[in-house]
């Protein structure tokens, strides 16, 4: 059996999340589940798109106000923003911060290192 393009094949756990955030990141606005579905074009159902949003909203990822009948959601960081947030909570989740944090560093590149330093040495 042949699918079209897409159909068929499983995503990556989070792809789909990731996808949803990306397009939610690159609007000027908060978007109903329809204008993320139009914008992703990949025919998803419209239950798999709410139930993604509800659970971003869930992660306290993603932001909603009432739309009319739906929802329009944003996120409530930009992507740098999203992607510390996700860091510091999954540090939060471990028993040995300093295990974590020591691994993390050790693994770090001299440039990063550095940007670290300076970035700590500026006070943020």
């Amino acid at each position: 059996m042949t699918y079209p393009p897409d159909q068929g094949r499983r995503r990556a756990k989070g792809q789909l999340e990731a996808e949803i955030l990306t397009v939610l990141h690159q609007a000027d606005g908060p978007m109903t589940t329809g204008q993320v579905i139009e914008r992703l074009g990949s025919g998803l159902a419209y239950s798999t798109v709410v139930t993604i949003l509800t659970r971003l909203h869930a992660k306290r990822q993603l932001t909603r106000t009432q739309h009319g009948r739906a929802y329009a959601y944003a996120p409530v960081a930009d992507e740098a923003g999203l992607a510390a947030r996700r860091m510091r909570g999954y540090l939060d989740e471990r028993p040995d911060r300093a295990a974590v944090l020591s691994r993390f560093v050790g693994d770090l590149t001299a440039d990063d290192e550095d940007l670290i330093r300076q970035l700590l040495d500026s006070g943020r």
